[in-house]
């Protein structure tokens, strides 16, 4: 039986409250979210720098030392380098580049005086076009003072942080609706399985949940495994033997022309589930924020139910 999906009249009221409660926490504690970030990324550009001997000499060695410095050096020039920008100026291979950015590995099949060759490229433009008001001291024979080297950590951890400042937020919002799931579980009686201890979703007892857990389905060729990452994970406590967990995705957008990506991406999971599971499966979603009813009606459409946190409660409508 549908708890929200089958309940077009009381979305409009759901979405407004949603969005009000999303702004609220956003205006509380996004701000702080992001300035912890940013006081950890200029400890880390602190350590960059003095690995980069203060951009005074930035050779192949610094990357093999340390493979993941090339984005702190990218937003060290005057203007910042987008990675395919760097690419472009350099003449360097874009493969070896973004596996240096993305996977912070070098090249693994590339000869060493080959990769040697490339990282002297990327060097060399990050020397040539570091920002001179940021780091003073280049350019002189002037050993950078700690107050110095501090405040162009700052100001390139301000921008590191800038261009991730939606993974910062969002990261942040899904560990507090998780914390928030298992409070209300918790307050219940239900257990939290140790992280890692090996339990398959459909090895679960009553009475437990987990979060990020892997369920294995198989493609549409019914060949190939894949893992699809659920986020909530729960067991209910009157669960008869051989049934299925309950499984929820935690969503949260913070507008609403951000949902697009993930209707087609919440449909091809259930699609993966009914080869495996058949239509006993229960995928639902935990929504906190900017769900429009048109986003809410391809859901439906989809045989897909939710829960808004704004009214956890419902969760004991789904027999949890």
């Amino acid at each position: 039986m549908p708890v929200n999906s089958n309940k077009p009249l009381q979305w409009k009221t759901d979405i407004a409250q949603s969005v009000d409660m999303y702004n609220d926490w956003f205006m509380e504690f996004a701000p702080t979210a992001f300035r912890n970030t940013r006081i950890q990324t200029t400890k880390d550009v602190e350590a960059a720098l003095f690995a980069a001997s203060y951009l005074t000499k930035i050779n192949p060695a610094i990357f093999r030392n340390t493979p993941d410095i090339l984005p702190t050096l990218r937003m060290s020039t005057c203007p910042p380098l987008a990675v395919d920008r760097l690419i472009g100026l350099a003449g360097v291979p874009a493969g070896m580049v973004k596996r240096i950015e993305n996977e912070k590995k070098l090249p693994a099949r590339m000869a060493a005086a080959d990769v040697d060759r490339e990282l002297a490229k990327i060097g060399a433009i990050i020397g040539k076009m570091a920002d001179p008001d940021i780091f003073v001291w280049l350019g002189t024979e002037k050993t950078p003072t700690e107050t110095e080297i501090h405040r162009a950590a700052t100001i390139v951890a301000d921008r590191l942080c800038g261009s991730v400042a939606n993974p910062i937020i969002r990261n942040a919002q899904e560990k507090r609706q998780l914390a928030a799931i298992k409070t209300w579980l918790e307050a219940r009686g239900y257990t939290q399985l140790p992280p890692g201890d090996g339990t398959r979703f459909d090895a679960m007892q009553p009475g437990t949940f987990s979060f990020r857990m892997n369920v294995p389905v198989k493609l549409e060729n019914k060949v190939r495994s894949v893992n699809i990452p659920i986020d909530v994970v729960i067991m209910p406590k009157n669960a008869k033997a051989r049934q299925l967990p309950m499984f929820f995705k935690i969503q949260s957008v913070d507008g609403f022309g951000k949902t697009n990506k993930y209707r087609k991406f919440n449909s091809a999971i259930m699609a993966q589930m009914h080869i495996i599971f058949g239509k006993r499966i229960q995928f639902n979603l935990l929504l906190c924020g900017y769900f429009d009813s048109s986003y809410l009606g391809y859901e439906a459409a989809e045989g897909i139910d939710w829960v808004w946190e704004h009214r956890m409660d419902d969760l004991a409508l789904f027999g949890i």
